[in-house]
């Protein structure tokens, strides 16, 4: 949710590794011959389908924030499983918006879990220069035919791409070399506030406890064609800060003409003085009493994983991709990128207050809203974030603010010697890429529900593909490369297939 997106997929922060010449999928050992051409040609026939199952899927936009379409969003999440092969897939009711749980049971010795989730962000259709919710084909110079639409990318493009790999595999006759448990959400971009309520039943952890670690399908590569690994994600607090009259005390309790301000208090001022203590002056550095206590420093390995995937991607390609021109405090290119991984951050998504239509409206709000997430590193925690948040207002006077909070979840971290992070690293090699790693995506994604208590499974992102624009107008997917370098949405299917046999061969 929120997260920090670098070019290619919401959850990277840095796309590592030096490209291959080209996206060689016959170069991967995996499969045998025979078997690999089979699915290919399998995957090639059934291009068409998948293309509709991604535009068909956008066409529903699950958006918990608007309460839109989650009950629809789950029965169509659960659909999609049982067209694909799962033999049992049910919804599965929270205090919160729903979610879905499935399996496939194939006979196999290895089980893999899968992470999707079907939400979308909400969307301003003036922004965008085609309908968010058409999945139009267009032609985009020096990529090829790609998929603009809301969840193109974040995270229905790639997701559907794995359901199209499972569909080819039974078109051709290949049995899947790995069980599947799957568990869905559609509150993904709310913080994943009851998502433990689905992976913690006791029936779907006792399934995901049997498995080998939780992956979830992503377009990986960057524009470039490299590809990284991600050990990890910072963890998030989202919340409102809320500054109004009533709560106050002070100020007007609904709107009122702004020609008594020189005689009535403003909350909004109220608010704005209460955000800027939150931060230094320059607003990079929090303030809040204990926030950096618990952090944990970077190792030196953890450093050198982020010089190697530095190297691999020009600064100045960076700065072009993020539109700046400068990084935080002017640092080098390399310490800008440590303390990306590194540092906790508070940050402002938007202020709302009194009229912000077309001209002007006199009035002196009585009420404002500060929408801010709160990023998250080891070893802090939500519950300690928002508890020293509210502390740290009381005693600088803002005990007025009302903080709710919306969502949010502790950092994740997974071993990079772990059986699904080697298996990462075998098949993207075997498909003609040097992966780098980094320690920790700038983003988040609820990866703490699997990695941390009390199911301590290694957990992380796989998959070939280009796409980016999440959370942003004009959000795309890869469909037809006509780049060598980047995989378009058959040769991404492929990788799945190659994943879930290095899954299967691993000891």
């Amino acid at each position: 949710m929120s997260n920090f997106d670098f070019g290619a997929d919401r959850r990277t922060v840095l796309m590592g590794a030096t490209a291959s010449a080209a996206l060689l999928v016959t170069r991967a050992p995996v499969l045998a011959a025979d078997d690999m051409a089979n699915v290919k040609r399998a995957i090639a026939d059934g291009h068409a389908a998948s293309v509709k199952r991604v535009q068909d899927w956008i066409a529903l936009p699950s958006i918990a924030a608007e309460k839109r379409n989650t009950q629809e969003g789950a029965a169509y999440m659960r659909q999609l499983a049982l067209d694909a092969g799962f033999q049992k897939a049910e919804v599965v009711q929270t205090t919160g918006c729903p979610g879905v749980y499935a399996t496939f049971d194939a006979g196999a010795p290895k089980t893999l879990g899968l992470y999707f989730m079907y939400d979308v962000k909400q969307f301003d259709p003036k922004e965008w220069t085609s309908p968010p919710l058409e999945g139009r084909i267009v032609d985009k110079p020096g990529f090829g035919k790609i998929m603009v639409g809301r969840g193109a990318t974040n995270q229905k493009g790639p997701e559907a791409t794995f359901l199209a790999a499972m569909h080819a595999m039974r078109a051709a006759g290949h049995k899947l070399p790995v069980n599947l448990v799957l568990v869905a959400e559609g509150e993904e971009e709310i913080g994943s506030p009851h998502f433990a309520e689905i992976a913690h039943r006791p029936d779907i952890m006792a399934a995901l406890k049997k498995t080998i670690g939780i992956f979830m399908p992503s377009n990986s590569q960057g524009p470039t064609g490299s590809v990284e690994i991600t050990l990890g994600a910072k963890g998030i607090a989202e919340l409102e800060l809320v500054s109004s009259g009533q709560a106050w005390g002070r100020g007007p309790t609904q709107d009122i003409h702004s020609s008594l301000k020189a005689a009535v208090d403003s909350p909004a001022w109220h608010l704005v003085e209460a955000l800027q203590t939150l931060v230094s002056a320059d607003g990079n550095k929090v303030a809040v009493d204990g926030w950096y206590e618990n952090v944990a420093p970077l190792t030196q390995h953890q450093k050198d994983l982020i010089a190697a995937t530095a190297r691999a991607n020009p600064e100045a390609d960076v700065m072009k991709q993020l539109h700046i021109s400068h990084w935080i405090d002017n640092l080098p290119y390399e310490k800008a990128m440590e303390r990306l991984a590194s540092q906790p951050t508070i940050n402002i998504e938007g202020l709302v207050a009194g009229y912000t239509g077309p001209g002007g409206k006199t009035i002196l709000p009585g009420r404002a809203v500060a929408k801010v997430d709160c990023r998250l590193v080891p070893n802090q925690t939500r519950a300690e974030a928002e508890a020293k948040l509210r502390a740290y207002l009381k005693k600088k006077g803002f005990g007025d603010i009302e903080v709710n909070v919306t969502g949010g979840y502790d950092p994740t971290e997974t071993d990079e010697n772990s059986a699904i992070i080697k298996a990462e690293t075998a098949t993207y090699k075997a498909l003609g890429q040097t992966p780098t790693m980094i320690p920790r995506s700038a983003g988040s994604w609820p990866g703490v529900v699997f990695t941390g208590a009390p199911l301590r499974l290694a957990a992380g992102h796989f998959g070939m593909g280009y796409g980016t624009g999440a959370h942003a107008p004009d959000e795309f997917f890869l469909v037809e490369s006509t780049n060598p370098r980047l995989a378009g949405m058959d040769d991404a299917a492929m990788s799945y297939v190659h994943f879930l046999h290095q899954i299967a061969a691993m000891a």
